[in-house]
C-alpha cells in the first residue's frame, strides 16, 4: 500500500489537501436531508435503499474528514452509537490500528499522500479493545487526481471468515487422519510382500492383497467425498436426471448389505403401489440410499425399516407438486435432541464407530440439488428416522 508522510500537524500535501491531523477541530454537524448532494454515497433514494438496509457497516466522511453517514451495521460492529459518530472526525469515530499496533489513519492518510490512490483493499484491523474487523476504503475524488471529497469505509465482522477458516482447518485435519491409516496399511503390506514374497503362502498373499484393495477403496471413497463437498459448496453439483425406479434401488442396496453379512430379516421394506414417476440422477440416488442404510446398520440396532411412498411438496415457485418420500428408520438409541440441528453439518458423528462425518452433509447437498428436502427425527421405536422427499423432476417437455 502507498503510505503518505506528514512532517507536522499542520502540514499540507503537494495535492493541496490537508491530512486528518490538519483538519480543523470544530464539527461540521450531522448529515441530514438538507446536506445531501447529487452523487452522495449515502443518498440511496433513487434505488429505494437506505444505508441501514446494507448488510455491512458503512461509514462515509466528507471532504473535511467528518462523518456524515454511519449506518446501523457499523454501529453494531463498532459498538458506537450513530449519534456519537456523526459529525466526529473519522479517525476519532473509528480509531483503527493494524495488527502491529500502528494507527491506520496515520499510515494511510486518505486526505493526503498521492492523489492517484483510489482506496485501500480489505484487511484485518483492530478496534479499541482488540476486536478484529475487516475494513476497506474508497476515495471518491472530484476528478481522477483531485482532492478527496468523500471517504467511504466499509466494515465487516470477522466471525464468518473465522468459521470458514475453522471449517477448512477441520477438513484438512480430518482428511489427513483418514488418509494416514489406509496409506500406512498399503505401504506396509506392499513393502512386506515385495521384500519377502517367497516366504508367504498363497492364502497369506491373498489376505494382504485384499487388505490393500480395501484400503485403496477407502482412500478412493474419501477423495470422492471431498470432490462432492467442493461441488456442493461451490454450487457446481451436477444432476443428470433420468427415470429412476426408487423401489428397485432400495432393494438393490438391501441385497448388497445382506450379501456382506447382514441378516436378511433385519430389513423391512414397504413400498406403496402408487408411486409417481421419478426423474433423478441414479448415481446420486444410490449415494443417498447407501449412506442412510449404512448409517442405520452401523449406528442403529434392531430392524431397519425403509418406507417408500408418494407425497406432495411445495416447490421453489410456491406450487404444490407430486413427489416421492423415502423414510429410513432403525431401533437404536436414536439421536439426542440437542444434536438434531447438527446432524447435516460437516464432521458430525453420531458415535465413535468410524466414518468421516461428511456423509450426511453430502446427502443433504444432493437432496437439495434435486429440489428436495431431508429431515431427521425420532422413529416410533425410539431410533433415528431420516426422511427425504424428492419432486418428480420430469423434464419440461413432458409436463407441457
Amino acid at each position: 500500500m502507498t503510505v503518505g508522510t506528514n512532517s507536522s500537524p499542520g502540514a499540507v500535501k503537494a495535492s493541496g489537501t490537508p491530512s486528518l491531523a490538519a483538519l480543523p477541530p470544530q464539527a461540521t454537524g450531522r448529515a441530514g436531508p438538507a446536506a445531501a448532494e447529487p452523487g452522495d454515497p449515502c443518498e440511496f433514494a433513487g434505488i429505494g435503499v437506505e444505508p441501514d438496509d446494507l448488510p455491512d457497516g458503512l461509514v462515509v466522511a466528507d471532504d473535511t474528514g467528518r462523518v456524515i453517514c454511519f449506518n446501523s451495521a457499523a454501529a453494531r460492529i463498532t459498538a458506537l452509537a450513530p449519534d456519537a459518530a456523526l459529525g466526529a472526525r473519522i479517525d476519532r469515530a473509528l480509531p483503527l490500528e493494524d495488527l502491529d499496533g500502528r494507527r491506520w489513519w496515520t499510515l494511510t492518510d486518505p486526505y493526503g499522500g498521492l492523489a492517484t490512490r483510489r482506496g485501500q483493499p480489505e484487511r484485518n484491523l483492530l478496534l479499541p479493545g482488540g476486536r478484529e474487523v475487516l475494513v476497506s476504503a474508497r476515495y471518491v475524488r472530484t476528478h481522477p487526481t483531485g482532492p478527496v471529497c468523500r471517504l467511504v469505509v466499509t466494515l465487516r465482522g470477522t466471525e464468518a471468515r473465522r468459521r470458514t477458516e475453522r471449517s477448512h482447518a477441520e477438513l484438512i485435519a480430518t482428511v489427513a487422519h483418514e488418509l494416514r491409516s489406509p496409506l500406512t496399511s498399503v505401504k506396509g503390506f506392499t513393502a512386506t510382500l515385495l521384500a519377502k514374497w517367497e516366504r508367504f503362502t498363497d492364502d497369506q498373499k491373498r489376505l494382504m492383497l485384499e487388505t490393500v484393495d480395501a484400503d485403496a477403496n477407502r482412500v478412493t471413497r474419501l477423495i470422492a467425498e471431498l470432490l462432492d463437498i467442493s461441488r456442493i459448496d461451490s454450487g457446481r453439483l451436477e444432476v443428470r436426471r433420468q427415470p429412476v425406479d426408487i423401489a428397485t434401488a432400495v432393494g438393490r442396496h438391501v441385497q448388497a448389505l445382506t450379501a456382506n453379512g447382514q441378516a436378511p430379516d433385519r430389513f423391512l421394506v414397504r413400498v406403496s403401489c402408487s408411486l409417481p414417476d421419478l426423474w433423478a440422477d441414479p448415481d446420486k440416488i444410490d449415494q443417498i440410499l447407501g449412506n442412510l442404510l449404512e448409517n442405520a446398520v452401523r449406528h442403529g440396532e434392531g430392524t431397519v425399516t425403509i418406507d417408500v411412498s408418494p407425497t406432495s411438496m411445495t416447490n421453489a415457485a410456491g406450487k404444490t407438486e407430486k413427489g416421492t418420500a423415502v423414510t429410513v428408520t432403525d431401533e437404536g438409541p436414536g439421536i439426542p435432541e440437542e444434536s438434531m440441528g447438527r446432524v447435516f453439518t460437516r464432521f458430525w458423528r453420531g458415535s465413535k464407530r468410524g466414518g468421516t462425518g461428511l456423509g450426511l452433509y453430502i446427502v443433504k447437498g444432493i437432496v437439495e440439488a434435486h429440489g428436495g428436502t431431508i429431515t431427521v427425527g425420532r422413529g416410533p421405536g425410539g431410533g433415528a428416522e431420516f426422511r427425504f422427499i424428492l419432486p418428480v423432476g420430469a423434464p419440461a417437455y413432458l409436463t407441457q
